[in-house]
């Protein structure tokens, strides 16, 4: 019996068989496909997505692929917001394509021993209180991980309703060569009957442009994106040399549970939205660290199952609130005259500084808060965000604290020298270190994923005694020997 069986080889379940690999836990990947796909849709890694990635040791490996973008949009407003100014990590968007992305975090998984078997569809499954076995037999694992996008098999067969909103508008999207590489400029292109959005790629250009039949359902085809392009600006470029046409909308889904039973659903599975923003994989990467940890624990018998409630809590909502700004910026971005005046009103709001640094957080995920416990007004601000990458001196040597995550374990930075917390060594490390930083802090307990569960300043305890927040996270205290 395998610990867990992972459905699909996109950035969801690759990062999540990552973090189970990471952790001790025997993991499969199931691929429908045969090879991954040439094309992709995202060509970015955010600010958080990199944080992420760096707390295991892996951002590097990212970083070397792409431009640094420090500018990021919020529904295409006019003014850029600069990353730069905001004191994070990593001030900047990462240019790099989902496909690369998949592919490093496979080389990744299989470094960690995770077994991914391409060509291998998930047909049915049955779960029991033990186990789910897999297509009649073929497979048996403890837990089911739904990461297939977002005509998920996993949910359609857990019977997982998938509300929300069907598509109000449509796009066509093109990865083709213009002729002439000059007869349009990058970004919005507005022309006589419409716009056509032109983002450059290595020797192509992607181009996106309405769509004015929704109910298509034949694959798109080069001859009806050159015929958009050339009415909307009234005059012809061509396009030649397709790489891929696909087709996308703003419709907005999120599954009702993100567990039911033995079975998870991680990635577009739970959730689709309007590409505004770009969100899709970075929002899969942050579904798949909240829950690889917890589920590592559960197998480990470390925790109760119940902890897994907490991925849906925390997940869901995060989720929920993609859903919400990239659909307010599908309206921002739309062409409708009646969406003018919100449009002017956010540009000018876009001015604040406050107001640019809010939707910069929100565009990015930086601005995600998971409940620890304590009422938000009266909380430190580090409590329930992903910790700062604090520089660090530990017997003597430097070290920042993404480092001390790498081996994806729960911490305890004490700064006072004064925590016991004996009974959780074998699912923690203690640490006892200095900073240049000045915190203000004399504990700070971290999460495997990096988000602070708890917190001390002086005498001080948030959101309570620390012995309750190992014990909510990491399991109840190991008896110890006399």
């Amino acid at each position: 019996m395998r610990d867990v069986v992972v459905v699909g080889a996109g950035p969801a379940g690759l990062m999540l068989a990552c973090e189970l690999a990471v952790a001790g836990a025997d993991v499969v990947v199931l691929e429908r496909a045969e090879q991954r796909s040439p094309f992709c849709r995202g060509f970015n890694l955010n600010a958080r997505s990199l944080d992420l990635l760096d707390r295991r040791g892996l951002a590097e490996r990212f970083l070397a692929e792409g431009p640094k973008v420090p500018v990021t949009s919020f529904g295409g407003l006019a003014t850029p917001i600069d990353l730069t100014q905001l004191g994070w990590d990593h001030p900047y968007t990462l240019g790099i394509a989902q496909t690369r992305v998949e592919e490093l975090l496979e080389q990744r998984a299989i470094e960690l021993g995770v077994t991914v078997l391409r060509g291998h569809e998930l047909r049915a499954f049955q779960q029991d209180g033990e186990s789910v076995t897999i297509n009649d037999g073929e497979l048996t694992a403890r837990w089911l991980v739904g990461c297939d996008g977002s005509r998920s098999a996993v949910r359609k067969l857990a019977r997982i309703p998938f509300p929300g909103t069907d598509a109000a508008n449509h796009w066509l999207l093109g990865d083709v060569v213009p002729t002439d590489f000059g007869a349009m400029s990058f970004g919005v292109n507005n022309g006589p009957n419409g716009t056509v959005v032109v983002i450059p790629r290595p020797g192509y250009v992607r181009v996106l442009v309405d769509d004015p039949v929704t109910d298509r359902t034949e694959e798109p085809t080069l001859a009806e994106l050159q015929s958009i392009v050339d009415h909307n600006l009234g005059r012809h470029v061509e396009l030649t040399d397709p790489i891929w046409i696909g087709r996308f909308s703003d419709a907005a889904r999120q599954a009702d549970a993100y567990r039911s039973g033995r079975v998870l659903l991680a990635g577009d599975a739970a959730h689709i939205h309007p590409p505004a923003g770009a969100q899709g994989v970075n929002l899969a990467l942050a579904d798949a660290t909240n829950l690889g940890w917890k589920l590592a624990a559960v197998l480990r018998g470390e925790v109760s199952p119940d902890l897994l409630d907490t991925y849906h809590s925390e997940r869901h909502a995060a989720g929920a609130r993609v859903l919400l700004h990239t659909q307010a910026q599908a309206v921002l971005g739309a062409t409708d005259s009646r969406f003018a005046p919100v449009r002017e009103l956010f540009a000018e709001l876009g001015e604040l500084g406050q107001v640019r640094r809010y939707l910069a957080e929100l565009a990015t995920g930086v601005e995600t808060r998971y409940d620890m416990g304590a009422p938000v007004e009266d909380a430190h601000p580090w409590l329930g965000r992903l910790a700062p990458n604090l520089d660090l001196l530990v017997d003597g040597r430097p070290t920042t604290l993404s480092r001390l995550l790498h081996g994806g374990r729960g911490v305890l930075l004490d700064f006072a020298g004064t925590q016991q917390v004996t009974p959780w060594l074998d699912r923690i490390d203690l640490v006892h270190a200095s900073t240049v930083d000045d915190t203000g802090l004399s504990a700070l307990l971290i999460r495997p994923d990096g988000y602070t569960a708890w917190l001390a300043t002086g005498n001080t305890h948030q959101p309570g005694p620390l012995t309750d927040s190992l014990a909510r996270w990491f399991g109840a205290p190991a008896v110890c020997a006399a």
